[in-house]
């Protein structure tokens, strides 16, 4: 891809919906955290770090790929941390024209120096109120619940998730390992969220099979389906996805590092495309996958042929698919379409 055509995906004004804050911390920030706690590190220095935090192409799965979240998980125990974590996010999305952010951390992985689980969601959140003040990018918490943690511990997730809805916790998550851990088993840990409306988005159709999507839909209820790479391996339920125009959140590198496809041939989001599913783009980790919203869209059209006004329209649907109110997504929208066509993108 020319230098020029780059520029222009840099600029376009994107959203990022499936972001995970351990998964994006700074190796450089890694290594200051580690050293004011006093914990010991295998190398020095951010770039001696960063091999132990991001994947290559060795990857062999998403177990393996989970693994490169070992240390960042070492030292996000503290308010200031997470803080700042959720800060330097806004900073290196806004890099790459990200104007919205939905940001997604367990909070049962961050309390081994006391914080409650409320603290942990409101850190963040005052890190990305500091993040929009700072850089324009305005960014709203999903709170993440863990599929091999017990149903008491993820609906401690929801039950505050609920209590914060209205202070910049957008919605609850169902994450980790993905097989062997069916969305059916966290139903009552879900409940409290379905009661309220609560927006709910689960990772499903990554390391299981569309079973899980189906889970995550008729089980939890699902607003959105993170990732869904596998739903095309049961007919019906792709043409029930397509019918309820049910979100995507796709995440290209990430999704062939993890193999939720084999590889670029056999990944479905051309397709899905052009059935009409309803998929937007992510990045998932920016440190794990070493990657960013320009390359994401970048390897569209490397490897798939997307022309310019198709990306334009996968960013309308990643506003469309945010969760935010009706009037704060008529604005963002208005003014995506308004700097799409000052770019030359004109959508509809």
């Amino acid at each position: 891809m020319r230098t020029e055509e780059t520029e222009l995906l840099r600029r376009l004004p994107k959203t990022d919906l499936h972001i995970h804050l351990d998964g994006s911390l700074k190796p450089s920030t890694l290594v200051e955290l580690a050293q004011a706690q006093g914990i010991e590190l295998p190398a020095s220095g951010g770039e001696g770090m960063r091999p132990y935090m991001t994947v290559g192409d060795e990857c062999a799965s998403l177990v393996d790929y989970l693994s490169k979240f070992h240390w960042a998980s070492k030292v996000l125990h503290t308010a200031e941390a997470l803080e700042r974590a959720a800060f330097e996010l806004a900073e290196q999305a806004a890099e790459h024209g990200v104007r919205y952010v939905e940001v997604r951390l367990g909070p049962q992985l961050h309390r081994e120096k006391g914080l409650a689980v409320d603290e942990v969601l409101l850190a963040a959140v005052r890190g990305l109120a500091r993040g929009e003040a700072a850089f324009g990018v305005k960014g709203r918490v999903i709170a993440a619940c863990l599929r091999n943690h017990s149903v008491a511990a993820n609906r401690e997730v929801v039950e505050a998730a609920v209590r914060l809805r209205d202070q910049g916790v957008a919605a609850v998550d169902l994450a980790g390992p993905e097989a062997g851990h069916p969305p059916e088993a966290h139903r009552d840990a879900f409940a409290p969220a379905l009661q309220a409306g609560m927006p709910i988005t689960i990772h499903a159709g990554e390391a299981a099979g569309p079973e899980s999507v189906r889970g995550a839909l008729e089980a939890l209820g699902a607003n959105r389906i993170g990732h869904g790479v596998r739903t095309k391996e049961d007919p019906a339920l792709l043409a029930l996805v397509r019918e309820r125009r049910v979100p995507l959140e796709m995440c290209p590198f990430s999704n062939i590092q993890t193999k939720a496809a084999a590889d670029w041939e056999s990944y479905p989001i051309r397709d899905y495309f052009d059935q009409g599913l309803f998929v937007t783009v992510h990045t998932d980790n920016m440190t794990v996958s070493n990657t960013d919203m320009t390359k994401e869209y970048a390897v569209l059209i490397d490897k798939f042929g997307f022309t310019m006004p198709e990306i334009g329209r996968l960013i309308l649907n990643g506003v469309e698919a945010a969760f935010l109110d009706e009037t704060e997504k008529a604005e963002l929208r208005k003014e995506f379409v308004r700097e799409l066509r000052q770019l030359g993108i004109e959508v509809g």
